[in-house]
């Protein structure tokens, strides 16, 4: 890859880095999408000693690049998505490919291929460890940033990406009790506002 064609590239997917998510941050304002994906990245590397037997970095590098369409469709929550998002988010990413080198797209293209199939041990963790993000960042949300299905939903949310790992299933129910301990403490202080 050359240099102009790095910084080409860049360009192509800076609109990531103020892409807004659904999500809410602790301080009250919208994350970007580049938020989530870094702190997703970071969560994989965080996890090295828990998952020997896996490829971490093939999971930091699908951290890294899961929402590459939304560079162009921008985002759209998950509990909303339908396959018409779906197609269009994997043409994005198509288009955002064709730009790159075919040695690194290809490369690139092949770890998007294995992040739909979900068969190997880094695809589930990366699947996991997204929903979880998800969750985590909604438990340290403003209660009141939370739509109404949220109030389940957030308890629901990931259950079956978890499902492959007894470590990760421990995670989400240390997430959940977070959750439930969230609606119960803010949920009083909202309803007794004025």
């Amino acid at each position: 890859m050359t240099q102009r064609e790095l910084i080409s590239f860049l360009g192509l997917v800076e609109p990531l880095k103020h892409r807004l998510r659904h999500a809410w941050g602790a301080d009250g304002r919208q994350e970007s999408v580049a938020e989530h994906s870094w702190r997703l990245a970071l969560m994989a590397e965080l996890l090295r000693e828990e998952f020997p037997d896996t490829d971490m970095n093939r999971v930091v590098a699908m951290c890294l690049v899961h929402d590459f369409g939304e560079a162009v469709t921008g985002d759209i929550p998950a509990f909303f998505k339908t396959d018409a998002h779906e197609a269009a988010e994997d043409a994005a990413v198509e288009q955002l490919l064709s730009q790159l080198p075919e040695d690194v797209g290809g490369r690139l293209r092949d770890l998007f291929a294995e992040m739909e199939d979900m068969r190997t041990p880094e695809a589930k963790l990366w699947k996991a460890l997204d929903n979880m993000e998800a969750v985590l960042t909604h438990n340290e949300a403003p209660l009141e940033s939370w739509i109404e299905l949220e109030y389940t939903e957030n308890i629901r949310y990931g259950e079956s990406t978890v499902a492959f790992s007894p470590w990760m299933q421990a995670l989400k129910a240390e997430l959940n009790a977070d959750s439930a301990r969230k609606i119960a403490e803010e949920g009083e202080k909202l309803e007794n506002c004025p």
